[in-house]
């Protein structure tokens, strides 16, 4: 089970990775600027506060938090998406963290709901 924590913390640090990518391919204008900051935060904050559910002091805490990364996510692919709408630029690597980010949010949602109903008691 170890092993699964870690696997799903290196694909968060690899997906933040891909989206700081995103960031250097932004142009340097006030839209550019605005998305890169947005993008780079709600990236790498989601896999810095998975890092936070791994210590949680509770069940409690624990979901609290995935839920932190869930949200997180959510703003990344948000904001993805208006990088394509607009379109910011075009690069393949921004359909990449795009599919990436469904990806995670499908695995975190069900890592909550699995969470919520497991009934053995919390080991901190």
């Amino acid at each position: 089970m170890e092993h699964k924590k870690f696997d799903l913390e290196d694909r968060l640090i690899k997906f933040a990775c891909v989206c700081l990518e995103v960031c250097d391919l932004l142009p340097n204008t006030k839209t550019g600027q605005n998305l890169e900051y947005q993008l780079s935060k709600s990236a790498t904050s989601s896999a810095l506060v998975y890092g936070e559910a791994q210590a949680a002091e509770s069940k409690a805490d624990f979901i609290h938090k995935m839920k932190i990364v869930l949200k997180e996510i959510r703003e990344t692919r948000i904001n993805l998406r208006i990088i394509i709408e607009k379109p910011v630029c075009q690069n393949e690597i921004i359909q990449i963290a795009l599919k990436e980010a469904n990806e995670l949010m499908a695995i975190f949602l069900q890592s909550i709901e699995t969470a919520k109903q497991n009934k053995i008691a919390f080991i901190s």
